[in-house]
């Protein structure tokens, strides 16, 4: 944990991915994070694998450095204890439909009215002002509608998900620093802006669009596509033993390795010479070096490219990345935790700042672990917190961990 944020708590009233990587960042540089979740907890709990009863590692990796209060919000009783929160909170954070934390009773308004300084912000679908709003978003969803996945139908020909919940995970980030920046203005005029939103669509389709606008950025009819990032060629290498990732970028970067290849007469063609017009190309510069990638080792390669001082990598499995050399280096998988946990390697925040004191990390909350402290602490009684101990009728369920196959390491 590096304690920048040290000082603030957040209500964090997120679950599955989007929100909770975004409170993890918070909690991550210091922010006291109080999760508030229902009798049953986080539904990302028994995702397997699970090392125990409501600690599935995909809930490990987004949810440390956070307290678990469990509430049922359905109940007056809960209502109460989370409204007796928010005088004691900075932020109160959710990715609920807002219609149905409004059904609650934790609107805006009356959050604010509670709290007049709290920051009111909300991971959405959709921006509530167009006309998708309040329709239900996941992550497949708005890959889909956001131009993301169809990225892929322009450069292969059928549409495709990323191998990874990328949709939540980007606009976990933009819910964090939307959160930051709203408490940064807070501290500087003394008033709480009004409510933040944070919608998936609009978010992901500027992501999908940054390089892509192309044309269109100057012409009501231009045309939209960056073309080096879909050429069809511009993918991994095949070596003679592996694959390689390498982007000769500049004109000198490929004039290098054609020089290399024994093909410098393509240097000095007109077009090459022409910056624009080697973009509009590239597909042939590209084919040319995967022509050439199959008559060589990846090691060779790799030290070709750093002689040529050419940006090249090889490819990795996610597997590798547990043993790299660079990682192991930076403590990329330290566990620094200070209690107990099954947790055995995490992801530290990747982040580094120099001359601030690193601490040890909060482990993942067991499901309502800090309920009675935090409750005690906001005044409630030793009756009331009683009866509000989650009583679920759905026994949290432990999936076995499926054996990994073997795999010769490269």
């Amino acid at each position: 944990m590096i304690p920048l944020l040290k000082g603030l708590r957040i209500l964090d009233l997120t679950a599955v991915i989007l929100g909770p990587y975004a409170t993890q960042i918070l909690g991550d540089l210091g922010a006291e994070v109080i999760k508030i979740e229902p009798p049953d907890g986080d539904s990302m709990r028994p995702v397997a694998p699970v090392a125990e009863p409501g600690m599935s590692a995909i809930f490990a990796n987004n949810n440390r450095n956070k307290r678990s209060v469990a509430l049922d919000l359905k109940s007056a009783a809960g209502k109460a204890a989370l409204m007796k929160l928010v005088p004691t909170a900075d932020a109160f954070v959710h990715n609920m439909r807002q219609e149905a934390l409004d059904k609650l009773g934790f609107t805006f308004n009356a959050v604010r009215a509670a709290n007049p300084k709290i920051i009111y912000a909300a991971a959405v679908g959709y921006g509530r002002h167009g006309r998708y709003a309040g329709k239900p978003a996941y992550d497949d969803v708005i890959q889909a509608a956001s131009g993301f996945a169809g990225l892929f139908q322009m450069r292969d020909g059928a549409p495709l998900y990323a191998p990874s919940i990328a949709a939540d995970k980007v606009s976990g980030i933009h819910l964090a620093y939307a959160v930051m920046a709203a408490l940064l203005y807070r501290e500087r005029t003394g008033k709480a802006p009004g409510y933040v939103e944070v919608p998936m669509f609009e978010l992901m389709a500027a992501f999908s669009l940054s390089e892509h606008l192309g044309a269109a950025t100057f012409q009501d009819d231009g045309r939209v596509g960056y073309v080096r990032v879909l050429s069809p060629s511009r993918r991994p290498y095949k070596t003679k033993d592996g694959w390689v990732g390498v982007l000769p970028y500049s004109a000198a970067n490929w004039r290098k390795i054609l020089s290399e290849i024994g093909r410098s007469e393509v240097g000095e063609m007109a077009w090459f010479n022409d910056a624009t017009e080697r973009s509009a190309r590239v597909d042939e510069l590209y084919d040319i070096l995967a022509e050439v990638m199959p008559s060589r080792t990846t090691a060779e390669w790799l030290a070709t490219f750093e002689r040529l001082d050419i940006p090249a990598q090889p490819v990795r499995l996610p597997d590798d990345l547990l043993h790299d050399p660079h990682l192991h280096d930076v403590g990329f998988f330290e566990t620094r935790f200070a209690s107990a946990t099954p947790v055995r390697r995490t992801l530290r925040q990747p982040v580094n700042v120099e001359d601030v004191a690193v601490e040890p990390d909060l482990a993942p909350p067991m499901l309502g672990a800090d309920t009675a402290d935090i409750l005690r602490a906001a005044g409630l009684s030793e009756e009331e917190i009683a009866k509000l101990a989650p009583r679920s009728d759905k026994p949290v369920a432990v999936p076995a961990m499926p054996r990994p196959a073997a795999r010769k390491r490269r």
